[in-house]
């Protein structure tokens, strides 16, 4: 993705948070199917960025524990604007594209599950072609596609949280 592109993402994630937010990313997905990683590859990078965050490759958001999940949230970050992050499948002109929407993300909706739905705004990337075997189009989706995707998602979040004051702090060092 050029840089165009991820200063386009991060200024579309900006606009939708509130003034004055503390924001917290739920980065949902799992480590165990290449196309369902770019949550978990997102949330450990932007980790690494000292941002709150729930959903890594060590400890992920999942069908399994997205109750217990929501149930964290309400208790240690009641306050915070929720922006949930997620893999999708999608048209075969879309794959590749990253999408910014003003509602709750409902994991699960692209392979049948029915999970309750998560944060105030949701970001997904569109990771592969939906339709048909979506388990077994997950699985085999490519991952330098995922880790690109992830790596633009996870730099306009931090951008646009931290926004001109962290690049400063970058050109200091």
């Amino acid at each position: 993705m050029t840089m165009k592109r991820k200063l386009r993402l991060a200024t579309q994630i900006k606009r939708v948070i509130p003034k004055g937010k503390r924001v917290l990313f739920v980065c949902v997905g799992t480590d165990r199917s290449t196309g369902d990683s770019l949550g978990p590859l997102v949330g450990t990078a932007l980790k690494k960025s000292k941002l709150d965050v729930l959903g890594t490759l060590d400890d992920p958001v999942h069908a399994l524990n997205i109750s217990e999940t929501l149930s964290e949230i309400e208790r240690n970050y009641p306050n915070h604007f929720v922006i949930a992050i997620d893999a999708c499948l999608g048209a075969f002109s879309s794959v590749g594209n990253i999408e910014v929407a003003c509602s709750a993300l409902k994991p699960g909706a692209g392979v049948g599950k029915d999970l309750p739905p998560l944060g105030d705004v949701n970001i997904q990337g569109i990771v592969n072609v939906g339709g048909f075997m979506e388990y077994f189009v997950l699985q085999n989706t490519r991952l330098s596609m995922v880790m690109k995707m992830a790596s633009t998602i996870a730099d306009a979040c931090e951008e646009a949280v931290r926004g001109k004051k962290n690049r400063r702090a970058n050109k200091g060092a």
